[in-house]
């Protein structure tokens, strides 16, 4: 299936009407009129689903709200990637699917985009070091000050905020973006790391990575994740991509190849004696693909469960902007197989009414989706 896989993305390169590496089968759609802004419900109408499927605001007023992490007790919190940002945490007491309560935890670190929590204690990423806010659901209103796991990751703003997840393994896994749109760095940059809770025994899991903003494990705990293409190469390359890592120790080819396998002009002449692994899936290019879920719940149709959501936050130097949507990536016997839209609206022409960021799902089977533009979360869920 993988050699399949590879096939697909090879045929579509050459029909391709730019010479793509890895062209995607995604065909950008823009279904909101034309006209000034409307008010969030109405705003909200103009995203388009496949029937059944409904979309509503879950929470407002969490400015730049990026990835999301849900504790036991239905606690929903909330990081957010600007020089001095806050965390928060979001309350629906009265689980009618729709935020009471929205409360800053911390305020101004160092881009804290990630947020995980594991035993009652809530771990947050800045771009150097992680934190870590113990009993954090008895003083949501009040926090200890928090404890520092680690503090020695390097401090590179470009692509050094962080997206961060405890793994099957119980060890959390932490990214280290390339520093750059592409170049040769040494380890730990453009790879995935992974450590203790406690922060020790920190070692590489994968590299060859230029930037992931999203990851998952499917029903064997094998892991996916998302991977920014670089820049100024045009339109239409590299692709995005969605790969599979199923175990240490893969190399995913950047700075010297993307898309399948194909030599990037500037470092791909190099023989680094490296096997790289192509993408499982080729996505579009430039889209910005972030956040991504295997979607576990009960609540979407069969066709959907335990499919590959990817949110698609959109592309910012593209001349025909692309991505600005939530789409699904389709396994066949546990390989993918197919890539398309499942929401779309965020974009209007040229004109970007908000951008998804990261998914969650919730134990009722509702998909909640981040839009940092907006400073919302939304709630997709589905009846017949």
């Amino acid at each position: 299936m993988r050699s399949r896989n590879l096939m697909l993305c090879l045929v579509a390169g050459i029909l391709a009407v730019s010479s793509s590496a890895c062209a995607p089968r995604l065909v950008d759609k823009s279904y909101v009129q034309q006209g000034k802004a409307e008010s969030q419900k109405n705003y909200l109408s103009q995203i388009k689903m496949p029937k059944g499927f409904k979309i509503s605001t879950y929470a407002e007023n969490i400015p730049g709200a990026r990835q999301m992490c849900l504790s036991p007790e239905g606690v929903l919190y909330v990081g957010t990637r600007t020089p001095k940002g806050n965390v928060y945490a979001v309350v629906d007491k009265d689980k009618d699917g729709k935020a009471d309560e929205v409360i800053v935890l911390a305020r101004n670190l160092f881009m804290p985009n990630g947020v995980a929590f594991r035993k009652g204690s809530l771990y947050v990423a800045e771009v150097n070091r992680v934190l870590r806010y113990d009993n954090i659901e008895s003083n949501l209103h009040a926090p200890a000050a928090p404890v520092t796991v680690i503090d020695s990751l390097p401090r590179d703003t470009h692509h050094g905020w962080k997206y961060i997840r405890f793994g099957p393994d119980d060890l959390l896994y932490i990214p280290v973006g390339a520093p750059c749109n592409y170049c040769e760095r040494d380890y730990p940059y453009a790879s995935l790391l992974r450590m203790k809770p406690d922060g020790t025994g920190l070692e590489l899991y994968a590299k060859g990575i230029r930037n992931t903003v999203g990851f998952d494990w499917d029903k064997q705990k094998h892991l996916w994740f998302t991977d920014n293409g670089r820049d100024y190469l045009g339109d239409d390359l590299p692709p995005d991509e969605l790969n599979y890592a199923p175990k240490a120790g893969m190399n995913f080819g950047f700075p010297y190849r993307y898309g399948n396998n194909v030599p990037d002009p500037e470092f791909g002449s190099k023989d680094t004696k490296d096997v790289f692994t192509p993408p499982a899936m080729c996505l579009g290019p430039h889209v910005a693909s972030l956040g991504m879920r295997f979607y576990t719940g009960a609540m979407f149709p069969k066709q959907y469960q335990n499919q590959v959501f990817i949110a698609e936050h959109g592309s910012w130097n593209r001349s025909t902007k692309i991505g600005y949507r939530i789409s699904l990536v389709r396994l066949t016997n546990g390989k993918a197989s197919s890539y398309e839209t499942f929401a779309d609206g965020w974009l209007n022409g040229s004109q970007v009414g908000g951008r998804p960021v990261d998914l969650l799902v919730m134990p009722d089977g509702a998909l909640l989706v981040s839009d940092d533009l907006k400073g919302a979360i939304y709630r997709i869920t589905y009846s017949k």
